[in-house]
């Protein structure tokens, strides 16, 4: 038998205990040969070393669940109860998982590609991502960057993208400037949408702390104390990416992704991100991830389809690429 002591400080007790101390009451009943003591942000477990070690995983990640949410139901409880108890997986133990959805389920990187993505962003100022349609270039990044808006190792988190059209011509779009360029910047909407409530997602925007824009607007400003992310990089032209990269201030981080085989430039344009992978390979500070077909985490039949295309041809660059 050993005694251990868990510290709730995420969320508040009230939403984890549950009204009346129901859920409370639904994890002593899963755990039957623990006794568990509650008072305010504090939890004493006593039990067999196995059973307590199982208890104190779980009772972390609903402190997560609830400080994310601000609920917690017994159908949460069930599903992290399974994690807790298979941390063999690797997939969602403490240490991997980056941040939480808005509804409580951890992000973890899960291919080797987007683990070399966050081993790279942890030891790099600027990494540059490069991989196919589906492999969570773009996610895993916004994840790592909330991960440090969170723990206030930033202050902001600024990210935005090309706006260029993907082989077809949209013409003229009606609206303000903001309803103008939302199209285009859509995608990183989704990814925040998933990991944020839409009440911290408001928020955060209102107060810039969370600034989404075209990457035209970054012209002229120096990006300090930030995560910098700059997505669909293989759309912007050499210039472009320059003017991008040479933005970074003190306390700044940044990640560009891009897929080289969706180039939506026209014929005669290079790519910027396929030049910068030649430019900076040598530069220490810059990581440069490869990702590829085997990393694909969307229905299998991306998978299939990237190897097709691949196996088809080497993409001619006169040819528009679509998504």
């Amino acid at each position: 038998m050993i005694e251990k002591h868990i510290i709730i400080t995420q969320s508040d007790p009230q939403i984890l205990y549950g009204p009346g101390d129901n859920n409370l009451r639904h994890l002593r009943a899963l755990h039957p040969q623990l006794h568990i003591h509650a008072r305010d942000t504090d939890v004493r477990i006593i039990g067999p070393q196995t059973a307590v070690d199982t208890f104190a995983r779980l009772l972390q990640a609903l402190d997560h669940h609830c400080a994310k949410t601000g609920r917690l139901t017994p159908t949460d409880i069930i599903h992290h109860l399974h994690t807790a108890e298979s941390p063999e997986t690797g997939t969602d133990s403490p240490t991997d998982v980056i941040v939480h959805t808005a509804d409580g389920h951890p992000i973890t990187p899960r291919t080797p590609g987007q683990r070399r993505l966050v081993e790279a962003f942890t030891h790099h100022d600027l990494t540059i991502a490069i991989g196919p349609a589906g492999t969570g270039k773009t996610y895993t990044a916004i994840a790592l960057a909330l991960r440090a808006l969170k723990h206030r190792e930033v202050k902001r988190l600024i990210l935005c993208r090309p706006a260029v059209e993907a082989g077809e011509k949209l013409g003229y779009l009606p609206g303000d400037m903001k309803e103008k360029v939302d199209p285009y910047l859509q995608p990183l909407y989704d990814a925040l949408q998933d990991m944020l409530t839409p009440q911290r997602l408001a928020e955060y925007i209102a107060t810039n702390t969370i600034q989404i824009a075209p990457l035209a607007y970054m012209r002229g400003r120096t990006l300090s104390h930030a995560i910098v992310i700059l997505d669909e990089a293989q759309n912007t032209t050499t210039p472009q990416l320059k003017m991008f990269l040479t933005r970074m201030g003190h306390g700044t981080k940044m990640i560009v992704t891009g897929d080289c085989t969706q180039i939506d430039l026209p014929p005669t344009q290079p790519s910027g991100l396929r030049e910068a992978t030649h430019i900076l390979a040598d530069i220490p500070r810059i990581a440069i991830v490869q990702l590829d077909e085997t990393d694909i985490v969307r229905h299998q039949l991306v998978t299939d389809i990237v190897a097709a295309y691949a196996r088809h041809h080497t993409p001619d660059r006169h040819t528009p690429h679509h998504r």
